[in-house]
């Protein structure tokens, strides 16, 4: 080769191979400096916690300022103003009653089933029961239902329709306890009155740290007793309950069955005994206490509102540790911010992003299993419903007819009691039979039979020749089923 070509050749390998080289190597170069880049702001971002654009401390109820050191959160929470059309969840209806700011409310359960006006005949109930909106009408849907405008409340309401914690403080002079008994006492109107905002974020969060915590007296006295009941004492909720638990136990607050004991209308939890509406039943059998005496067969009828929490504990997720916030709240991606979602909406809104964690989504399998269990929950709830307006009638008749002798119809009227409080229990709950699908079957056979036994009761068969069979004692008795009555 002649040393012209051989010089050519040098100066082609020594320019345009090496101008390639250098530019592939500046865009390596590049391109693995932004991948660090990357990797850096998101570990950054998923290290931080939240942007302390403003100081919060108990005082700050508005959720709006909380929204400044959490946007995504707060964004969320402004969806609760959303309604959301189920199988199951009513219809908004045009609203237009003098006196009355709402221009919108979420259609009437007794207009849509007047069974339940018989049922709590003689009870502000009766005169107004709406499907449930979301989270940012908890107050002004309150404050504007005929159950308060006809009918004297107490302020013990608060506890689950507006933001707490800064009114018992103050009703308590920085004493919450305190401050919880002056506003369960207080006419409803009086304590409305010092509210300023629905369940906000200081409802269920530390303004310093941020952690889950409990702000409901009520709640605090009820899992104590629980725990007693179980043989811990001395539990401290906010001492002793773990993070997972907390996930349940902050919607507990107020999605639960209560009732306001004595003149001072003290919001209680009847948890003494356990969660299970059996329990209950016989917490309310040691106790004097009765909602209101039923305007038909004078019957003395408990009242259960709303115990997704206490029907949830007796499910197969509660046993599996799922919480409440686990299918209500799922976590989502914001970046490389893992948040929960403040939406407080149906699982069955995003069935992938909900269920999909522990379970095979995306075939409609899922959708279909939760429409026939709630399916089978109606059919079951309209019998026993059906039921208990037929012994009520009955009650009423011989009443009427003078026919029955007086210890029958006084026996009878114990089992609408108890007919009553047990299909009321599941159709307040509104999971639909979904929390706890066999429970809540097993409480509206209890209800069912409880019926029967009033109707029989009417026709003179004696108290005795009601009970259980020795063969249902004894099954009873052998019963091995795992009853969950808390979360561990």
């Amino acid at each position: 080769m002649s040393e012209k070509a051989t010089s050519s050749k040098k100066a082609w390998a020594t320019g345009p191979l090496l101008a390639v080289v250098v530019a592939v190597t500046a865009l390596a170069t590049v391109v693995v400096t932004a991948l660090l880049i990357d990797i850096f702001d998101k570990k950054h971002e998923g290290s931080t916690q939240f942007a302390r654009v403003v100081d919060l401390d108990e005082t700050v109820v508005d959720p709006e300022i909380w929204g400044k050191n959490f946007p995504i959160q707060y964004q969320d929470y402004l969806r609760t103003s959303e309604f959301s059309a189920s199988n199951h969840g009513g219809v908004l209806e045009d609203h237009d009653v003098e006196g009355d700011p709402r221009t919108t409310v979420a259609s009437s359960k007794v207009e849509e089933d007047p069974r339940l006006k018989v049922m709590w005949n003689g009870y502000a109930f009766a005169k107004d029961y709406r499907h449930a909106r979301g989270h940012e009408y908890m107050s002004i849907d309150q404050e504007n239902t005929l159950r308060v405008k006809e009918a004297s409340q107490p302020g013990a309401c608060l506890n689950c329709h507006a933001s707490t914690p800064s009114i018992m403080a103050e009703l308590g002079d920085g004493d919450i306890d305190a401050g919880f008994a002056a506003m369960n006492k207080m006419p409803f109107e009086e304590a409305s009155a010092l509210s300023e905002h629905p369940i906000s974020c200081v409802d269920c969060h530390d303004p310093e740290t941020m952690d889950l915590r409990i702000t409901r007296p009520a709640f605090m006295n009820g899992i104590a007793a629980l725990k007693a009941n179980e043989g811990i004492s001395d539990y401290d909720v906010n001492r002793d309950a773990t993070r997972q638990e907390m996930r349940s136990f902050v919607c507990a607050q107020c999605h639960v069955n209560y009732y306001f004991e004595g003149e001072n209308k003290t919001l209680t939890f009847p948890w003494d005994n356990g969660l299970d509406l059996d329990d209950t039943w016989e917490y309310f059998q040691n106790n004097d206490h009765a909602d209101f005496q039923h305007g038909i067969t004078e019957a003395r009828i408990l009242k259960p509102r709303h115990p997704e929490f206490e029907v949830w504990s007796q499910g197969v997720h509660a046993e599996n540790g799922v919480t409440c916030a686990d299918c209500h709240m799922n976590y989502k991606r914001e970046g490389a911010t893992k948040v929960s979602n403040h939406h407080l909406a149906s699982p069955m809104e995003d069935v992938n992003a909900s269920c999909g964690t522990c379970h095979s989504t995306g075939d409609g399998k899922l959708e279909a299993r939760v429409a026939t269990i709630q399916d089978r929950f109606i059919d079951s709830r309209d019998r026993a419903m059906d039921a208990l307006v037929a012994l009520i009638g009955d009650i009423d008749q011989a009443m009427q007819d003078g026919t029955v002798a007086p210890e029958q119809i006084a026996l009878a009227k114990e089992y609408q009691t108890k007919a009553s409080l047990y299909v009321d229990y599941v159709y307040s709950e509104n999971s639909y039979g979904f929390h706890a699908p066999d429970y809540e079957q097993r409480l509206l056979s209890q209800s069912l039979d409880a019926s029967r036994k009033g109707q029989l009761a009417l026709k003179g068969v004696a108290a005795a020749d009601l009970e259980p069979s020795d063969i249902s004692e004894a099954n009873r008795a052998n019963n091995t089923r795992a009853v969950t009555t808390s979360v561990n």
